[in-house]
């Protein structure tokens, strides 16, 4: 098997391919993307893409990786101050649901599952990056709710868990099989109002 090694070369064009193929996969997906054209939206050679990204499966997970980042700067950027729980339970299911939903969450699913004899490195690599920091941050937010009374919650890395899977229910398995082309924002207020209530009838602490 072939394993996807760190990225050891940074030139001075590096963020400039990385910034062009994030926008392309994230219009296109992985199938739909290709290594010219992502060269041409850098304004770069080809060689120079190649040069940093050996392999389409590579250039992806790292454009991947760099969404995930930018979305997770973005929400610590919000300051919620004492907001009501349920406000940073909605934002924060929000914000699964539209990774997920999107075209390089769907492609980023797929290429996991698909590459994973060849590059079992791949679905390693988004775990850390995703889902596992998201768990953490997750996390920690509930016990600081479990501090301040508000929650009830002994294992709050659990209770991340089901959250996030309670926000995609019925939403990511449509998608994914393709039984849906697109879903409606009634549908995803929808299963966040329903992943909200059962968080909170689980968790919420009885005074």
């Amino acid at each position: 098997m072939t394993e996807i090694k760190p990225v050891l070369k940074k030139g001075r064009k590096f963020d400039q391919v990385l910034d062009a193929a994030r926008g392309i996969f994230m219009a296109e997906g992985f199938e739909g993307a290709n290594m010219d054209e992502i060269a041409l939206a850098a304004r770069v050679s080809k060689a120079t893409v190649y040069s940093y990204f050996p392999d389409k499966s590579l250039l992806f997970i790292e454009s991947a990786k760099a969404e995930i980042a930018r979305i997770t700067q973005e929400a610590e950027n919000v300051a919620f101050n004492d907001a009501p729980i349920e406000t940073v339970l909605r934002f924060t299911a929000h914000t699964i649901v539209d990774f997920y939903m999107s075209t390089l969450g769907q492609s980023l699913f797929r290429v996991c599952v698909s590459e994973s004899d060849r590059f079992p490195e791949l679905g390693k690599t988004f775990y850390e990056a995703g889902p596992r920091m998201g768990r953490d941050r997750m996390s920690g937010y509930f016990e600081h709710m479990v501090g301040s009374g508000v929650l009830a919650i002994e294992d709050t890395k659990l209770a991340a868990d089901q959250f996030s899977e309670l926000c995609r229910a019925d939403l990511f398995p449509r998608v994914a099989f393709g039984l849906a082309d697109t879903i409606t924002s009634a549908e995803i207020e929808r299963v966040i109002d329903g992943a909200i209530e059962t968080f909170m009838a689980r968790y919420g602490a009885k005074n």
